[in-house]
């Protein structure tokens, strides 16, 4: 990717980056998440230590130490990606053993370590000691998709930076391919990577996986007030219910005191009292107490 690219991909990123190498303030470990432009920028940066016709601090992008690190050829600059979704431990254990040592070309070594999260624990740990005691002018580019996913040892040393996606360069891009303006705004919202965006352009299944969505996303929402309103009517026939049964045992409550005071002839000083415990029918003389007759509790009635 030319430089000029690179700028309009991450604006602010390559503007950092640009006062950073004029600072000479490399560091040498740097943890870079997301996919839009984390990887062209790790070589981007390594051009720049080894450009021998630079640009004020930039890289000229045609010397032929800039082509050898864009075709990742250079013997400096090392490149490791996950082998059967994983970096073994092994791998990163010959990296280090590399870093004590000084480059073919010069004095430096660059690193770059893509989907670092796919390290193996124990290979995060070896290469955990390197970044905390640098033993020669080594930089490390650890490139992630999911920074929560790296060991927090590592995310401490390192020096953090977040590629979000250009959406707006991104469909541009696509629509200067030839993509179809709704075309492209679906692609742009389902791609985190121009590359991504461009294979999917050219994969019908992916609009014909899109369009499907869609209508199964139409039928849902003409269920949903569907469902909503049966889900009413069952709350509104439980409700009912609910007071309906409470009317019921109200009445029944009383019919039972109105059967006490006929049962009993009670008179005006007398009181039929149902114990709370129990339900027992009990006798109470007005202003005082007593046990129930049926299972002791202590039952009142006071005067009002």
């Amino acid at each position: 990717m030319k430089i000029e690219e690179l700028a309009q991909l991450q604006p602010v990123l390559f503007e950092r980056f640009e006062h950073i190498l004029q600072q000479h303030r490399l560091n040498h470990a740097y943890l870079f998440t997301g996919a839009f432009g984390s990887f062209e920028m790790a070589k981007c940066l390594a051009q720049s230590l080894f450009c021998t016709n630079k640009n004020g601090v930039l890289p000229c992008g045609e010397c032929r130490n800039c082509r050898l690190i864009e075709e990742e050829d250079f013997s400096d600059v090392t490149v490791v990606r996950p082998i059967n979704n994983i970096i073994k431990t092994e791998r990163v254990r010959e990296l280090v053993r590399n870093f004590s040592q000084s480059g073919f070309e010069s004095n430096k070594q660059v690193f770059i370590i893509c989907d670092a999260e796919k390290m193996h624990v124990n290979a995060a740990n070896s290469l955990l000691k390197v970044i905390e005691e640098p033993q020669s002018e080594v930089y490390i580019f650890l490139l992630t998709a999911d920074e929560n996913l790296i060991l927090p040892t590592i995310k401490s040393r390192a020096q953090r930076f977040y590629f979000p996606k250009n959406s707006p360069y991104l469909l541009e891009k696509l629509e200067q391919a030839g993509v179809m303006k709704t075309q492209a705004e679906l692609l742009t919202v389902y791609s985190q990577t121009e590359e991504e965006a461009m294979r999917l352009a050219a994969s019908s299944s992916f609009f014909e996986l899109v369009k499907s969505r869609e209508w199964s996303i139409r039928f849902l929402f003409l269920l949903i007030p569907w469902y909503l309103l049966n889900l009413i009517v069952i709350l509104i026939l439980t409700y009912r219910e609910s007071k309906r049964e409470e009317e019921v045992k109200t009445q029944k409550q009383i019919q039972a005191l109105f059967t006490l005071f006929e049962k009993h002839k009670i008179h005006k000083n007398t009181y039929p009292v149902i114990c709370p415990s129990c339900s027992g029918e009990n006798l109470l003389d007005l202003g005082q107490g007593k046990s129930c007759d049926y299972c002791g509790a202590w039952l009142s009635r006071k005067e009002v």
